[in-house]
């Protein structure tokens, strides 16, 4: 005859969920066993499920926080202190914490945390550069100055940028994980499609592309064994000048605004001559600052994706894929 137990401790409940949630019971299978014993009203299906969770968590502390002579472990001056320390140290652990606060348990340290607190961790991201101040608010003064001309002049002033940047073109461009897709039918064998990794060439060739909102203006391939230098980039900007002049009819009275990066051979006196003398405005480019110039984010990262699984040979065989004439 089964023998029901009136008036438990919580701790003894507690314990019982612990034990039958290490058994591998889940909550409603451990709910239905302590009902016959404990009775129907003994603690709710969700408390329950609760506790499961906190095991699950970590919890190993069966007693209410400050039980056996531990302090309130939920008292406001106590969060504030494990706040303090949380924000002291933001690589902390709740081993870390616990040697800290001797006297709370791991487990009401580790509520405090991600339920009073609502901490969580994240894991760091790598960038590009660690920017200064100073950086910082020359790229806030070169976002404002383009949202400022935007919202005076509209399209017109989108309609008048030109930008332009460098990348490698590799012969053997490898195909993106996204490219590498294929269907397969439900009754095929469960196993991945499989790709060799191949030895790429090492063959490739820095082009300089110039490009506006309706599409590419001029893609210029340097000679190969030669560096970009201030006399070698403006010819390449004479050569721009042609293209829109024969590609975009009235542009160039319209006025040019020119967004490139600030690389040594942009920023030469020769190179600054002649924009002045072309009567192009250039716009501001901070330092590190690569998203504003779009072309890595946009412009090359569909280029590269088209190249995906193309391997080119020659020069001759490279270029007419950018239609240079």
């Amino acid at each position: 005859m089964l023998r029901k137990i009136e008036s438990p401790a919580k701790c003894e409940l507690r314990s019982v969920i612990r034990f039958l949630h290490a058994e591998g019971s889940n909550a409603a299978e451990i709910h239905r066993r302590m009902s016959k014993v404990y009775g129907v009203t003994f603690m709710s299906d969700s408390k329950v499920r609760k506790w499961c969770r906190n095991f699950d968590a970590g919890r190993t502390d069966v007693h209410d926080a400050g039980g056996q002579g531990r302090k309130p472990g939920s008292t406001d001056v106590l969060v504030q202190r494990v706040d303090q320390a949380v924000r002291g140290n933001r690589r902390f652990t709740i081993s870390g914490l616990s040697d800290l606060f001797p006297k709370i348990s791991r487990s009401a340290l580790y509520t405090i945390v991600s339920e009073r607190l609502e901490y969580r961790k994240l894991c760091a991201r790598w960038v590009p550069k660690m920017l200064s101040d100073h950086h910082k608010t020359q790229r806030m003064g070169a976002a404002l100055t383009f949202l400022q001309r935007y919202h005076h002049d509209g399209d017109e002033f989108l309609d008048k940028i030109v930008t332009g940047d460098e990348t490698w073109i590799h012969y053997e461009t490898e195909e993106t994980e996204e490219q590498s897709k294929q269907w397969m039918h439900s009754h095929s064998p469960s196993r991945k499609p499989v790709k060799f990794k191949r030895t790429f060439s090492t063959k490739k060739r820095m082009a300089t592309m110039f490009w506006d909102r309706k599409g590419v203006l001029l893609v210029k391939f340097l000679p190969r064994g030669t560096t970009i230098t201030a006399a070698s980039y403006s010819k390449t900007l004479q050569r721009l000048r042609r293209a829109i002049q024969n590609k975009r009819r009235g542009m160039l009275s319209s006025g040019i605004g020119l967004l490139h990066d600030n690389a040594r051979p942009h920023t030469a006196v020769a190179t600054t001559i002649l924009l002045q003398r072309f009567g192009w405005e250039v716009f501001d480019h901070p330092p590190y600052s690569p998203d504003l110039v779009p072309s890595d984010f946009h412009l090359f990262a569909h280029m590269k994706r088209w190249l995906g699984g193309q391997i080119f040979a020659t020069d001759n065989e490279l270029r007419p894929a950018y239609r240079i004439g």
